[in-house]
């Protein structure tokens, strides 16, 4: 089993611009590559939980946020990194298109995603954690049984710097 590093895609990953879906518009948090690299560095598995309520809306189609994660892959290329798996939830209970209306158990803040990655992945759920921009990524989290930690800053290499040492110095002590 494997420990991951789970994160939440825009406003974490890239800006949110509101729905970021066109590959026009995307653009990398400050540093993210460099995050990501080091998570990969770690040992740890770097994989995504994303709500895509723009799918349900009618904003655009699951294929419009297939080929955003693979620009996202792409673009992490040449700074040596990868993400291991992207999980979207197109769901929402108030979604235009019907096919998408539910209140689906992997709609954060429920945990479906992760708990799916934990096992299609084989993942070490008490040696991983998530870094999310919103509560509800955070209550994903501790709903799946590991922590969250928001992030509220610009830099995301800065901020996760300090829980990857304090995680793996964790998991030596155990």
């Amino acid at each position: 089993m494997k420990p991951a590093v789970f994160l939440d895609r825009d406003g974490v990953i890239n800006v949110d611009v509101g729905y970021p879906h066109r590959i026009k518009d995307f653009e990398f948090i400050a540093h993210a590559p460099q995050a990501i690299a080091r998570i990969n560095a770690s040992g740890r598995l770097a994989v995504v939980v994303t709500n895509q309520s723009g799918i349900a809306r009618g904003l655009y189609e699951e294929a419009d946020a297939e080929a955003f994660n693979a620009h996202i892959q792409e673009q992490l290329r040449p700074w040596g990194a990868h993400i291991d798996a992207f999980y979207l939830c197109p769901y929402h209970p108030d979604a235009t298109v019907a096919r998408y209306r539910a209140d689906h158990p992997d709609r954060k803040p429920r945990p479906g995603m992760i708990e799916r990655a934990i096992r299609d992945l084989g993942i070490d759920r008490a040696a991983s954690f998530l870094i999310g921009d919103r509560t509800t990524d955070i209550q994903a989290a501790q709903a799946a049984g590991m922590p969250g930690y928001l992030f509220t800053g610009t830099d995301l290499d800065a901020f996760i710097r300090p829980l990857l040492l304090s995680s793996r110095a964790e998991s030596l002590n155990m």
